[in-house]
């Protein structure tokens, strides 16, 4: 699990750290700019063993002084930096001001012009706005920016916390926003990041230590002084490339043991009833494959066991497809509520492939009986009209799981908001959305996407980004999200409450996909777990 921060979180971090007086604002600065270095010399090893050219563009505010630092340390390193301020020098932060004039004891400020066209550079480094922007950039340079969303393939451009222009806590644009090659920021990464526009623009996302409190600022340091050893010209990009790999893969063990202590699955001794039965029902003949799919990632993601409900007209279809996986005949509310009788089917899944006539008519008999249950597709399309008649029956351990035209329709103010272009910000995001509408349900939904979002009632909230390095695109594609609410029902019918069997289920979705890689197929998804649990040591 990685901890992400709104920028008023941020903020207050770095406010208390400084009243307490473990560290000044000045510091803070100073190895934010040097962290920034590092990463640059880190991603472009070539880089640091060469004297190219930078430009840097600082705003008005604290961003900028990070811009600064950055100006001074790249200078340090015998690079030549051209320096543009956009604001008055005179109203810069205390703290950004200090470094406005260290940066004028070796280089100049220009002022940033209307209409301007960068120059020819190795580098571009973005510290005009930060994480604190509120209000739309202004048109007099917002064509240096629009400039930086198209490709150049003459220098690479990183970002100083986050691209202009994107707001931190939605990664929504307000107004024009910039683009980045790498983007580098503090202390956490920022929730912005990862929704939205924020992934599309970023390009790849470095986290620097800057010594806040459960941190440790000697790794960045002790990098840069490695870098900045005069024996530097003798050693090859190779070792370079060894020492970042080496990094790498420390990180990479902390991750994996911080999912792995969030992903337990592990079944304990017991007889199959005691992992739970999930019940999920299907639609009529030639209907029945969503359901199929979804049963077996239920069945593989380790429930004891799982029946299809099918209506008289599916039954021979659906006992050819299947073996390990149950069928039971379901027809009509009053058979539903017959089945039902048998308290151990606690965990039930309706919607993929079932039809929104016999949605409206079996959804109402599975709420009422008040067992673990996943709504997608069919079962949420079925109150498209009446969304307040679903959420009168909804109970809290439900799981909605809507992509963007079934949240819509269910929630349709709420994606009003969301669709409408911010002015200002904190623009509403995506997980402002996600948390109103679960609220409102008053259970757990699931917002589908590459930045899915989960949200349960009382707030809690977590995002399951397939972006970076942990992308898969090739998840879009037909009944991966059939899979996704298999995966949930079988971790409800273990015992996991709603939130927690959301979670868990979406970051196995991904982890799948990325075991398999291109070329991936639905009936793919639950076929990966047992090699995906097995690297978890499940």
């Amino acid at each position: 699990m990685t901890e992400l921060l709104t920028a008023a979180q941020m903020r207050a971090i770095e406010q208390a750290a400084i009243e307490s007086g473990g560290v000044t604002g000045l510091e803070l600065m100073e190895r934010a700019g040097l962290g920034v270095v590092a990463a640059i010399f880190e991603e472009w090893p070539e880089l640091a063993k060469s004297s190219g050219r930078a430009v840097v563009l600082c705003g008005p505010g604290n961003n900028g002084g990070d811009g600064f630092v950055v100006a001074r340390l790249l200078k340090e390193w015998g690079w030549a930096v051209e320096v543009f301020l956009y604001g008055d020098p005179e109203k810069l932060p205390p703290d950004a001001r200090v470094n406005y004039e260290r940066w004028l004891e070796s280089g100049s400020v220009s002022p940033l012009p209307e209409g301007f066209w960068l120059p020819r550079c190795d580098l571009h480094v973005d510290a005009l706005f930060g994480t604190g922007l509120k209000r739309s950039i202004s048109s007099k340079i917002s064509y240096s920016l629009s400039y930086l969303n198209k490709s150049h393939p003459h220098f690479v451009s990183v970002a100083v916390d986050i691209v202009s222009g994107i707001c931190a806590d939605s990664g929504r644009p307000i107004g024009v926003s910039g683009n980045a090659d790498l983007t580098v920021t503090f202390h956490r990464a920022k929730v912005g990041h990862y929704l939205g526009q924020g992934s599309e623009r970023s390009g790849r996302i470095v986290v620097k230590d800057i010594g806040l409190p459960g941190s440790s600022f000697a790794a960045v340091a002790d990098l840069f002084a490695y870098l900045n050893d005069p024996a530097i010209n003798h050693i090859s990009a190779e070792e370079i490339k060894d020492t970042r790999e080496e990094a790498d893969r420390n990180i990479k063990a902390i991750t994996t043991l911080a999912k792995s202590s969030n992903v337990n699955i592990k079944k304990s001794n017991g007889q199959k009833f005691s992992h739970g039965h999930a019940l999920i029902l299907s639609g009529g003949a030639g209907k029945t494959g969503a359901a199929r799919l979804a049963a077996r990632g239920a069945l593989r993601i380790g429930s004891g066991l799982v029946t299809l409900g099918v209506p008289p007209s599916a039954q021979m279809e659906v006992a050819s497809q299947v073996t390990a996986i149950m069928l039971q005949r379901v027809e009509g509310a009053d058979g539903f509520s017959d089945v039902l009788q048998d308290a151990r089917l606690n965990a039930l899944c309706l919607g993929p492939g079932l039809g929104v006539d016999r949605a409206r008519e079996l959804v109402p008999v599975a709420l009422a009986a008040e067992r673990a249950t996943v709504l997608d597709a069919d079962a949420l399309t079925a109150y498209a009209d009446d969304p307040s008649d679903l959420f009168a029956k909804l109970h809290e351990n439900c799981v909605l799981t809507p992509h963007g035209g079934e949240f819509a329709r269910l929630f349709p103010d709420v994606a009003e908001k969301l669709g409408a272009v911010p002015t200002k910000g904190p623009a509403y995001s995506k997980v402002d959305a996600t948390r109103e509408a679960a609220k409102r349900a008053g259970c757990v939904v699931l917002f589908k996407g590459p930045d899915t979002v989960i949200a349960a009632p009382n707030g809690q909230c977590s995002i399951n980004a397939a972006l970076y390095e942990r992308a898969a695109p090739w998840l879009a594609t037909a009944g991966s999200g059939d899979v996704l609410a298999g995966f949930i029902t079988g971790l409800l019918a273990r015992g996991f409450g709603a939130m927690q069997a959301a979670k868990t289920a979406a970051w196995l979705h991904v982890e799948c996909a990325r075991a398999f890689g291109p070329g991936l197929i639905a009936e793919d998804l639950p076929e990966q777990l047992p090699n995906v649990f097995k690297e978890l040591n499940i």
